[in-house]
């Protein structure tokens, strides 16, 4: 069901997390999250699904030439770490004290 008034979508990886990689290229890999597009689905992940990128000299990068960086990755291919464990795990929330809150499937343990 579509929500009413924040049309944003409700997602289970924040920036800042660390996550897993269960699907594609870069499978198996672990990393932190560095930034997260909700409306396109994806999020940009520390040393994961690197591309080459041809940049021209300028200011910055005298140079030029092929810089290595990385790319968005579609939230469906990424896991949340369980902090508890370090395996991948599933993502609940919970009202504690008034407030929601996520935690980890595996564990229990709470995801800050």
């Amino acid at each position: 069901m579509e929500r009413k008034y924040n049309k944003q979508p409700k997602l289970h990886i924040r920036k800042g997390d660390t996550v897993k990689v269960i699907a594609g290229d870069s499978k198996g890999q672990q990393g932190k999250v560095l930034q997260v597009f909700p409306l396109n689905k994806t999020a940009i992940v520390e040393k994961v699904n690197l591309v080459s990128k041809h940049t021209k000299p300028n200011a910055q990068n005298t140079q030029g030439g092929i810089v290595k960086q990385e790319a968005p990755i579609n939230l469906s291919n990424l896991q949340v770490v369980d902090p508890k464990s370090g395996k991948a795990t599933r993502i609940g929330r919970k009202l504690v004290d008034g407030k929601l809150v996520r935690y980890a499937k595996k564990s229990g343990e709470e995801i800050k």
